[in-house]
């Protein structure tokens, strides 16, 4: 009964969360962001614990799958503009995977974390089950490696757009392969509120970015 509960109130948070974004359009109010601040401090009120949560919270989890399955529909809309930038595509998403690895290497040593939280927060830029798959193989933690997913997803979904603005980042092809690159799903669902073809590139970059990082990560570690 509490799972069911707690299902229903995520699905209501979220809702509201998102006509409150929809309403004042800021960015620190993105719906993932404020609907996890919102969650956590019921949780922490009624002295409810993450595995009570995910009695409920894991049909959300089961969705997920669906979910990303549901982005080939912008991939085949725009599949003949994806073949017209399909080397930029390649490489701007194999230098921001690296770029995203070697940050989260960079700032782990300079405040000199743990080894198994360096090898956690190295894939962070990638989908959360790669990412817990990467980290397993290269002996960090993988739920740990799912928060800090989570993080740098919530961060690009918030500042992405400002700093594309800034940089008069205005194309298509720009906007999403930044997206995606670097705030895989989370940055995919900002970039379909930007536009279809934004999306369809993101999602390739996020599967790209996958890819790159699950051959680079042990490479990254040795080097």
């Amino acid at each position: 009964m509490i799972g069911v509960s707690l299902l229903i109130w995520t699905i209501v948070v979220y809702i509201a969360m998102r006509k409150l974004y929809a309403r004042f359009y800021f960015p620190l109010l993105v719906p993932v962001a404020t609907s996890t601040v919102v969650i956590i401090i019921t949780l922490s009120l009624f002295h409810l614990s993450y595995e009570q949560y995910m009695t409920g919270g894991k049909w959300l989890a089961h969705l997920l799958g669906p979910a990303v399955v549901a982005l080939a529909l912008p991939l085949y809309q725009h599949r003949h503009t994806l073949k017209q930038f399909l080397w930029p595509l390649l490489c701007s998403t194999f230098f921001g995977t690296i770029i995203g690895m070697g940050s989260g290497l960079l700032f782990a040593r300079l405040f000199h974390l743990p080894e198994q939280i360096v090898r956690s927060i190295i894939p962070k830029s990638v989908t959360s089950p790669v990412a817990m798959d990467i980290a397993k193989l290269i002996a960090g933690i993988p739920t740990l490696a799912a928060v800090y997913v989570m993080i740098a997803g919530i961060f690009g979904a918030m500042f992405g757009p400002i700093i594309f603005q800034r940089l008069h980042i205005t194309t298509a092809l720009g906007i999403g392969s930044g997206l995606g690159a670097a705030s895989h799903g989370i940055g995919t669902a900002k970039a379909l509120e930007i536009g279809k073809k934004e999306a369809a590139i993101s999602s390739v970059a996020m599967t790209l970015s996958a890819i790159f990082a699950s051959l680079l990560c042990p490479l990254l570690l040795l080097l």
